[in-house]
């Protein structure tokens, strides 16, 4: 791909538990985006640690067919790193101790942010940090089990502006012998709205000093990331939405890390090349043709953001059926065209609005279980990724 210079800052390597990454890069897991397929794409552009698709613990736990589907690593990562999804201490345990006995994973991290209502309803996601109980028997029963095996937790800054966990929670963490501890800076009330508060990192990384503080949210290029480090003194990136339809950000984030002046400028023909690679990878990940093009889909829009494509062939492309299909459609673009500049950054994926968080009946009365929360949870683990 083309290259053009970029202001730069310099950052060093990050050492998680005893995984050493080159660059302090890790992607966020994002449910039925951050697949093997996915995975090895970003692999080959970049560098840095790239964590699977949220899994919970009880499917992992009853060895369903898509959970084990979703453990199995292609044989070039190095690095194993599996997210799990969990709210009861003693199954998040169970999986945890599965993995590590059959040698599965490098790296466990698991999900205390998913702000999607159905989790929270029920006490999950970023709901539940709140029962700080809970929360520390989760994370001393997961950081037991691991082992020698870095276990790393990613969570929110709280339910809303009037109930802030991460402070308390990343003492806890800390307390509990975690790896890292990662942050995105939004509460769960604003779901992906508005601006990342990153002074909200400042705060972790002041909170939390023995262990790395990664910082998550509002990184759409390896300027950004560079600016968060900067500002923050954070340790580290995750990154999520921003990678979506840009493998090549890793590779624009792996630059500027080395304090490199490069940054991908793609032409149209080499997005088209990249999203038919997607479709293939996608393809032998499913085992199944069919299924891989209709995955590849809903990466349309996130490709094709600000290049000339016209609204009919993006159209044909979400309805794509084939390889074959594919390649002939991709066959009708230009693929000379330039890279678009300014329309084809920036943020992308659903922002959503900020929200009342929906919560189980008189959750926020007490820090600790009561009442008929033990209940309540039983219903929250569900296969929701986010955070």
């Amino acid at each position: 791909m083309v290259m053009s210079s970029t202001t730069t800052l310099p950052a060093g390597p990050l050492s998680i538990g005893g995984l050493e990454l080159d660059v302090p890069v890790v992607l966020a897991p994002m449910a039925g985006i951050t697949n093997t397929a996915f995975r090895l794409l970003c692999r080959e552009f970049g560098a840095g640690l790239y964590v699977s698709e949220m899994i919970t613990s009880r499917a992992l736990v009853e060895r369903t067919p898509e959970s084990m589907r979703l453990i199995t690593h292609h044989e070039s990562e190095a690095l194993r790193s599996i997210q799990l999804y969990g709210v009861d201490p003693k199954t998040v345990a169970e999986a945890v101790t599965m993995l590590v006995a059959e040698d599965r994973a490098d790296h466990i991290d698991l999900n205390f942010g998913c702000p999607v209502p159905k989790v929270t309803r029920k006490g999950g996601g970023a709901a539940l940090p709140w029962k700080t109980g809970l929360f520390r028997g989760i994370v001393e029963s997961a950081v037991k089990a691991a082992g020698d095996i870095p276990l790393t937790i990613k969570m929110r800054k709280g339910i809303d502006a009037d109930h802030l966990t991460y402070l308390e929670a990343g003492r806890i963490a800390e307390g509990a012998g975690v790896a890292a501890v990662a942050l995105h800076a939004r509460t769960a009330a604003e779901f992906y709205s508005g601006q990342a508060d990153w002074s909200a990192i400042t705060k972790l990384k002041e909170t939390v000093t023995s262990v790395p503080v990664l910082g998550n949210g509002d990184i759409w290029s390896a300027d950004d990331a560079l600016l968060m480090v900067a500002e923050t003194g954070c340790d580290g990136v995750v990154v999520g939405r921003g990678c979506l339809g840009r493998p090549w950000l890793f590779g624009d984030l792996a630059a500027g890390f080395r304090g490199e002046d490069a940054t991908a400028r793609p032409s149209l023909g080499e997005v088209a090349q990249t999203f038919r690679r997607h479709a293939e990878l996608l393809t032998e990940f499913f085992d199944s043709e069919e299924r891989g093009c209709r995955d590849i889909r809903k990466h349309v829009a996130w490709y094709f953001k600000g290049y000339p494509v016209g609204g009919d062939l993006r159209a044909r492309l979400a309805t794509v059926e084939s390889l074959a299909q594919l390649d002939e459609l991709l066959g009708t673009l230009d693929w000379s065209m330039p890279y678009p500049g300014e329309g084809a950054e920036g943020p992308r994926g659903r922002a959503g609005t900020p929200k009342n968080p929906a919560l189980p009946d008189g959750w926020l009365a007490s820090q600790e279980l009561v009442g008929d929360d033990r209940d309540t949870l039983v219903g929250a683990e569900l296969d929701t990724s986010g955070g």
